[in-house]
C-alpha cells in the first residue's frame, strides 16, 4: 500500500515562509514527476508545482520566484519552499505523485496566511 504523508502546513503572516515536506512510501515503482497542488475554497484544485525525476520543473505563474519544488530521489521525498507567503496562497495542499501506471494523492496540509 502507498502513502504520501505531508508535514509542514500552518498559520503564517504575509511576507513569512513555509516549508512543505513530503514522503512516499510503500510499494511505489518508478517514480516520474513529483509535485504540489493546491485547493481553495469555492475552487478548483489546480497546479502549484511539479519536478521529474530528472529535475525538470515546472511552476505556476503566480508562484514563479517565490516557490521552489525539489526533491530526493533515494528518499523518495518532495519539498516545496514557499516564501515569501501572500494571502491568496491561503488553501489546502496536496502532494501528488505520478508513475507509468496511476497517480497518487495525499491527505492534504492547510496552509493559512494573514494579511
Amino acid at each position: 500500500q502507498v502513502q504520501l504523508v505531508e508535514s509542514g502546513g500552518g498559520l503564517v503572516q504575509a511576507g513569512g515562509s513555509l516549508r512543505l515536506s513530503c514522503a512516499a512510501s510503500g510499494s511505489i515503482f518508478n517514480i516520474n514527476a513529483m509535485g504540489w497542488y493546491r485547493q481553495a475554497p469555492g475552487k478548483q484544485r489546480e497546479l502549484v508545482a511539479t519536478i521529474t525525476k530528472s529535475g525538470n520543473t515546472n511552476y505556476a505563474d503566480s508562484v514563479k520566484g517565490r516557490f521552489t519544488i525539489s526533491r530526493d530521489n533515494a528518499k523518495n521525498t518532495v519539498d516545496l519552499q514557499m516564501n515569501p507567503l501572500q494571502p491568496e496562497d491561503t488553501a489546502v495542499y496536496y502532494c501528488h505523485v505520478r508513475t507509468p501506471w496511476t497517480n497518487y494523492w495525499g491527505q492534504g496540509t492547510q496552509v493559512t496566511v494573514s494579511s
